[in-house]
């Protein structure tokens, strides 16, 4: 069985459960920290609460403060065939931006996912005009690739994006 809680100095990286639906819309009700993501604004707790019960057995994590305890953020490694490797997302409380938490669980995600699932192949990509998450990126070790699109769930908007590939030996 695969171990799906990762420990980092600061944060505990563990399975997303429907417990969580409030700390996700805090989130994902946020107009800024939505304003790059291919989710829908959520309007309501009962948005999250589908969305985190349709997961399944997916690769979906929430970030917990171990000072605290607080959840903080959330991300996901998953296998995507389109690109013939394990896709990296993240996302933060906008209270916790430009702290390194995304760089600190994006990093442990992908290790776990190298020791765990046998991955060597990553991909990453972000919005032009995220700069903060081509940062994170970055500092993770992917290499730019090409430039592409993002695009949100129900099409309401196209952004410019870049692609990045990690490849562990």
């Amino acid at each position: 069985m695969t171990v799906r809680k990762i420990e980092t100095e600061r944060l505990i990286i563990r399975p997303i459960n429907i417990d969580d639906a409030y700390d996700v819309f805090e989130w994902a009700s946020d107009p800024i920290v939505n304003k790059f993501m291919p989710y829908p604004l959520h309007d309501n707790i009962h948005q999250a609460e589908e969305w985190i019960s349709s997961l399944g057995h997916k690769n979906e994590f929430v970030f917990v403060l171990k000072s605290s305890g607080k959840v903080i953020g959330g991300g996901s490694m998953s296998y995507a065939e389109k690109y013939k490797a394990y896709e990296l997302g993240y996302n933060l409380k906008r209270l916790y931006w430009g702290m390194g938490y995304a760089t600190e669980a994006s990093k442990a995600m992908i290790q776990w996912a190298y020791k765990n699932l046998g991955a060597h192949d990553f991909f990453a990509r972000h919005a032009n005009e995220n700069h903060a998450s081509r940062n994170v990126i970055i500092k993770c070790g992917f290499q730019f690739e090409n430039y592409g699109k993002l695009e949100k769930y129900d099409g309401s908007e196209i952004f410019e994006a870049s692609c990045y590939r990690l490849h562990i030996e």
